[in-house]
């Protein structure tokens, strides 16, 4: 039957293009677990990288002895090597380590799915560290003095006035880093992991094509790209709504 649909579509020339567009639409199932799984791994890897990006820029920022040194060999580590070689590490790097394999974390690490979280979770959490960094930095230090004045304690300064701020200043390169991390998503499906990359992949050595399922993958990113930039868009606007009166 699969071949006597490829056959159908490839053999006519005239309708070549309608045909393979109706045979990419005939298997939206595929392409859906492909979105699903990429909008997962990026998604949750973004939400738990932020979280432990926040503390590591707070200390660059505060300069924690020991602690800043080793944050700062994190970051230039994680930033100058690529991901893929850093998702080969995780997936078929650390199963040779017998320790690993005794321990509670084996149940996860071995299946790719979790590789790729970890993996994305490392990368994102480096990145977003530096963005952090470079926010706080650009606080104005008129709002830090403000928080002095008023007794704050450092941790109530940075909860309250130094971070939210830093957040603001920093939201249009942070969603550079939410599109990048979608793009760089792409090295999951390199680990057997149906992300859309893997599921074009899968869908032209079914039918035998070359690029179509190629094709139908960069559409599928550029919406998702579409709808970032829609949703950054909309938070610059509420966060930057009292700087109006100014422009």
């Amino acid at each position: 039957m699969r071949e006597t649909i490829t056959s159908f579509f490839q053999s006519d020339d005239t309708g070549s293009f309608l045909g393979r567009s109706v045979l990419i639409f005939s298997q939206w199932k595929l392409f859906l677990t492909g979105v699903t799984n990429t909008v997962m791994l990026v998604g949750i890897s973004l939400v738990i990288g932020r979280l432990i990006a926040i503390p590591m820029a707070v200390i660059r920022v505060q300069r924690v002895p020991v602690l800043s040194s080793l944050v700062a060999l994190y970051v230039y580590v994680i930033r100058g090597t690529p991901l893929l070689v850093q998702l080969y590490f995780v997936y078929y790097g650390l199963s040779q380590f017998e320790a690993v394999q005794k321990s509670f974390a084996w149940d996860y690490l071995r299946e790719p799915w979790w590789c790729a979280l970890l993996t994305f979770t490392v990368g994102t959490s480096a990145y977003t560290a530096e963005i952090l960094r470079g926010g706080i930095l650009a606080v104005p230090r008129g709002e830090i003095e403000a928080c002095i004045s008023v007794g704050m304690s450092k941790l109530s300064a940075y909860r309250r006035v130094i971070l939210p701020s830093a957040f603001r200043r920093v939201l249009p390169a942070y969603g550079n880093e939410v599109i990048f991390a979608t793009h760089a998503s792409v090295v999951a499906s390199t680990v057997t992991i149906i992300d859309i990359v893997g599921a074009a992949r899968q869908f032209n050595n079914t039918y035998y094509l070359a690029y179509e399922g190629f094709l139908a993958a960069a559409v599928l990113y550029l919406i998702l790209v579409f709808l970032i930039t829609r949703v950054f868009a909309h938070l610059e606007r509420r966060l930057y709504r009292h700087l109006k009166a100014r422009m």
